[in-house]
């Protein structure tokens, strides 16, 4: 029960604003012009700054793992190209096929990663996971832009000046590589700076979110149901299946399968619909997938934590 308590406590408040965004737009409080500006902000000032931020505050406190570092890394990069060679026989609209995969590969890790693992693994784990932040979360960002980018525009032909050069402009990926030179050369901003970015980055999730319920709509499952299945079970279900049973024979377990299983087990990140609307994809299937992979994750995640702490692979 306590491991449902834990996911409960970490997903509810993203639906609870969810339902705020929903309700807004129903009470017509701001219409969808209004919502696409809220969102275009998050996307190029809000969401870059928290990334910036997680990035600049991780604590590697002598926690780094090169081993856990090189999995998770070939992991993401199997996912993604599986996933690039799926997408393209599943459907040939290129704005779903570029949802479709941000969605196999990309999780809420910078939302959820740290207070689950500590839950799962004790607060000793904190420094694991948040080292984690800063290598999960920019590689998460360049292949979404590289996803979306190469599914832009109907062509489906990948072109590298103008994928270099949405990278370069990307303003999730700036963030991101900003936040590793401060956080590589240890560079340290004055407290008053520090706190501001702090107040800046914690707007971001709350607005990510309202923006997304403001973007749903039921009436839209229906006719996304073969995309938003094939993509739930395989986020949800199958990927992590995998990518945890090859962790487990490589010698993971504690703090490090923690890690692995909010990677690859958790739900699709939030910041995949800012992105999906802001560079042409399909953003009515991002929000849809989102908002059903929060929900659904929160048995599925309690099935992983209980499974894998049966088998004595971590302790609760």
């Amino acid at each position: 029960m306590e491991s449902l308590k834990l996911s409960f406590d970490a997903i509810a408040p993203i639906f609870l604003l969810m339902l705020l965004g929903y309700v807004l737009k129903c009470l017509k409080i701001a219409d969808k012009k209004g919502f696409d500006l809220i969102n275009k902000l998050v996307f190029k000032a809000f969401l870059p700054t928290l990334l910036f931020y997680n990035i600049y505050k991780t604590e590697t406190a002598n926690v780094f793992d090169p081993k856990l570092v090189a999995f998770t890394s070939i992991g993401i990069l199997f996912v993604f190209i599986v996933g690039y060679f799926t997408v393209l026989v599943l459907t040939k609209e290129n704005p779903k096929r570029g949802v479709m995969l941000q969605g196999f590969f990309r999780t809420n890790f910078a939302i959820l990663g740290i207070p689950l693992v500590s839950y799962i693994c004790g607060e000793q784990a904190r420094g694991l996971a948040s080292l984690m932040v800063a290598i999960i979360i920019p590689m998460f960002n360049i292949l979404a832009v590289i996803a979306l980018e190469r599914f832009r525009g109907g062509s489906g032909k990948l072109h590298l000046p103008t994928l270099l050069k949405g990278m370069a402009k990307n303003p999730l990926i700036i963030g991101c590589v900003i936040g590793l030179v401060f956080f590589g050369l240890d560079i340290k901003l004055p407290y008053v700076i520090e706190k501001s970015v702090g107040d800046i980055a914690s707007i971001a999730t709350p607005l990510a979110i309202i923006a997304l319920g403001a973007g749903f709509e039921f009436s839209g499952i229906k006719g996304y149901a073969k995309e938003i299945s094939i993509v739930i079970i395989a986020r949800l279900v199958v990927i992590p299946i995998i990518i945890l049973t090859a962790a487990v024979l490589c010698g993971f377990s504690g703090e490090a399968l923690a890690c692995l299983l909010i990677t690859f087990g958790g739900p699709i990140a939030v910041s995949s619909f800012s992105m999906a609307q802001q560079m042409d994809g399909d953003e009515k299937l991002a929000a849809q997938i989102v908002v059903i992979s929060s929900a659904l994750c929160l048995f599925t995640l309690f099935l992983w934590i209980f499974g894998l702490n049966s088998l004595g692979l971590f302790t609760i």
